[in-house]
């Protein structure tokens, strides 16, 4: 069983689309206790760090989450999901993470080249840094749909996948049982639900 983590934060519809595609059992609940029954978890999110960290910690999902993945159970961050498993980000200010990944959430703004846009929308090709079980199913080269403004920076060892975005993009990151992907794995076609699919056996 599959919990996702229901925070208020971002529309959940494609993710349960995905896994019942998949045929995984999944749950959406903000009950610490019924989330805590799952064998793995999932973090999504779209919007602001700072608003999304605020919610985590006023509900105590922050401390559950940390805990959670301490004991070992399998946590995937999707977007700013992935964002918040991280030390902090300098998005309208400076906030504090979860702290389970290296690195911080820093504006791609100034970084990319001008010419480009911002947020970066779009379809891009992963590139591999080292093996991870989360792409036990995918080729180098996969295609994946991302949507930030903001991106994982000094992920040092942690990162796993990158994107081309004129500067190498952090797209996946992981250290032992928590993995994180700033692409949108339920958004991302076929090598989006082959990521999701791996997710279900590390």
């Amino acid at each position: 069983m599959i919990g996702i983590v229901d925070y208020g934060v971002g529309n959940l519809f494609s993710l349960k689309s995905s896994l019942k595609f998949l045929g995984v059992e999944h749950t959406v609940s903000a009950d610490k206790e019924e989330l805590a029954r799952c064998d793995r978890l999932i973090l999504p999110g779209v919007g602001a760090f700072g608003d999304a960290r605020a919610i985590l910690k006023e509900s105590g999902m922050d401390v559950f989450l940390v805990e959670q993945a301490s004991s070992g159970k399998p946590l995937l961050g999707i977007c700013l999901g992935m964002q918040l498993l991280l030390e902090g980000s300098g998005e309208f200010g400076s906030h504090e993470g979860l702290g389970l990944i290296s690195g911080r959430a820093c504006p791609l703004k100034g970084e990319i080249n001008p010419s480009l846009k911002v947020p970066h929308m779009g379809w891009n090709s992963l590139y591999f840094l080292q093996k991870s079980k989360l792409f036990r199913y995918s080729n180098e080269g996969d295609w994946v749909y991302f949507v930030h403004s903001f991106y994982g920076k000094g992920c040092g060892g942690d990162t796993l996948a990158t994107a081309d975005y004129s500067i190498p993009v952090t797209a996946a990151v992981g250290r032992k049982n928590v993995f994180g992907t700033q692409f949108h794995p339920e958004k991302s076609g076929k090598a989006g639900l082959k990521i999701l699919r791996a997710f279900t056996e590390v």
